[in-house]
């Protein structure tokens, strides 16, 4: 007997045939004789359907009252779900996030957790109740409902099994683990058995979609072992774990990114301290950067080049202009018809012509790379959104053959 986690995204219950389906899997594991807590996100689109909403409402709502609306979304889903548990004839209980204990830091949209007090959780465990957690959301010091920011469900289930100490996290989504990229898309995508957390982190923070970044950064602190499994196909999953020898695996898998803006200061001056300057700005309004190139200063001027979320582009790009008005440049240019691809892999660290067989391959499916970004186990190009698909399964033909 085990305390088991087990998270279902919004399409595992979009509808009332998949409720049900996800409540058998759900009661399936209590009849094993395990505690469980379900951790649950908002039906199908409906986070989506509630931003278009507030949009026909107030395209500039407040984010304190995105958070009040959103959180709507999963209470929907737990109490379903309860309901189809309860028809099944087993006892369960709904909770909220803030119910569940969930405290967060006030940045409404993207709360970040601070702790989960699990009393309340662990109070219904006793009474042999199934456990349903809204995902996705908490509260902060103001008694303000909060959200975690996209894909967050995954986050909460890794707080509450580490916070537990759970015997188990699964992550139930509509695929059968992690590949070596998108089954969707690619047609000789593999399956992987497991995969290390780094490698898992990097994949997730470059474009795949499998499992939520900040999910995987808080399992690997907490060494919360995670599987990626079907909701819809009962097979085992991928396991994330830390994974001893990872040698003989030169990359673990291709992903990509569309969502994201490029974005160039041109004519900006060249002197100390102007990079600082201008990154320093976004940091202070927390958006995060990523690929960065910086020309060579040329009659006192150069151009710096770089990556933002799509969510952030707006803003990223006002402060940008505002930044050009103060501080001197000649203009800010933009374009958000482009992709990120990347391959990730530990065994780049000891393979030599790993980023040249990448380059190769986009060189004979005659793609462009406009930027290129590298670490120790990832390299990511910056190529026309137009060719992403394309890149991809050449890059994955290249080294899965």
């Amino acid at each position: 007997m085990g305390l088991i986690v087990q998270k279902f995204g919004g399409s595992s219950v979009a509808n009332a045939e998949r409720v049900l389906n996800v409540a058998s899997i759900v009661t399936d594991t209590y009849k094993s004789g395990n505690d469980v807590v379900v951790v649950v996100s908002a039906q199908g689109d409906t986070t989506d359907d509630l931003i278009a909403k507030a949009a026909e409402i107030n395209p500039n709502a407040s984010k304190r009252e995105m958070d009040m609306l959103l959180t709507a979304g999963e209470q929907i889903s737990i109490s379903l779900l309860a309901m189809a548990i309860e028809s099944l004839g087993f006892p369960s209980v709904s909770l909220l996030g803030w119910q569940a204990g969930f405290k967060t830091t006030s940045s409404y949209g993207t709360a970040r957790i601070k702790k989960v007090e699990s009393e309340r959780i662990r109070a219904e465990l006793d009474k042999k109740n199934i456990v349903i957690v809204a995902g996705f959301q908490g509260i902060n010091k103001y008694e303000d409902m909060t959200t975690l920011g996209r894909g967050g469900s995954d986050t909460s289930a890794v707080a509450i099994a580490a916070a537990m100490n759970a015997d188990k996290c699964q992550i139930f989504t509509d695929v059968e683990g992690v590949y070596t990229a998108d089954p969707r898309k690619v047609e000789n995508a593999r399956k992987l058995k497991e995969i290390n957390y780094d490698e898992m982190l990097e994949l997730a923070t470059l474009g795949a979609q499998v499992l939520n970044n900040r999910s995987v950064e808080m399992a690997k602190k907490y060494s919360v072992e995670l599987e990626v499994l079907s909701s819809l196909v009962r097979k085992p999953g991928t396991i994330v774990k830390e994974v001893a020898n990872m040698e003989k695996m030169l990359i673990s898998g291709v992903a990509k990114d569309k969502d994201i803006l490029r974005i160039s200061l041109v004519g900006v001056p060249d002197e100390p301290g102007i990079a600082f300057k201008v990154f320093s700005r976004l940091a202070a309004k927390n958006i995060n950067v990523d690929i960065i190139l910086q020309s060579v200063g040329r009659d006192g001027k150069k151009d710096i080049t770089f990556t933002v979320g799509s969510a952030s582009s707006k803003e990223a790009v006002a402060l940008m202009e505002e930044f050009i008005a103060s501080h001197g440049g000649e203009k800010v240019i933009s374009d958000d018809k482009v992709a990120k691809v990347s391959i990730v892999g530990a065994g780049m660290e000891t393979h030599a012509g790993v980023a040249a067989k990448m380059f190769e391959a986009l060189y004979e499916a005659q793609v462009n790379i406009q930027m290129i970004s590298t670490s120790e186990i990832k390299t990511s190009v910056l190529i026309n959104v137009d060719d992403a698909d394309k890149a991809v399964s050449a890059i994955h033909n290249e080294f899965f053959k």
